[in-house]
């Protein structure tokens, strides 16, 4: 897997391509001279672990004849910053699940998120030994 980042401006913007092609933006905070030009790269990390999820427990509520109407992901990053340098990486994330359909099976659905956060989602993995992990389901009426 390889990405590419191309500086856009003087600043801290910067245009971010993968193997699809796909343009997207990244830049800094107002605060440190950024211009507001697209999501912070910590936001970029949080959007990966939920839009893999996202994709993983999708996939397998297709699978389980689960007729989802509305599919929504929030992700939180608690930061901490460490004592010895200017860093402040995440020590826990959760992923708040908020489904609606008809007759969903809280079971299933249960089921199709337990099985993205501990089998399928390698962003999840990729954080696992870094960060706590955890989640939260509302089926919505």
């Amino acid at each position: 897997m390889k990405v590419e980042l191309v500086r856009v401006d003087d600043g801290f913007h910067f245009e971010a391509t993968g193997s699809s092609d796909i343009k997207v933006h990244t830049d800094a905070s107002p605060a440190i001279g950024g211009q507001n030009a697209g999501v912070r790269p910590m936001e970029l990390l949080l959007m990966g672990v939920g839009s893999c999820s996202a994709i993983d427990v999708v996939l397998i509520l297709k699978k389980q004849r689960q007729e989802v109407t509305d599919f929504r992901i929030t992700v939180e990053g608690d930061r901490v910053k460490e004592e010895t340098t200017e860093r402040s990486p995440f020590r826990s994330v959760t992923i708040h699940y908020f489904f609606k359909g008809n007759n969903l099976d809280r079971a299933k659905i249960e089921r199709a998120v337990k099985l993205s956060m501990e089998k399928y989602c390698s962003a999840t993995a990729q954080f696992e030994p870094l960060a706590q992990i955890g989640h939260t389901i509302t089926i919505e009426e």
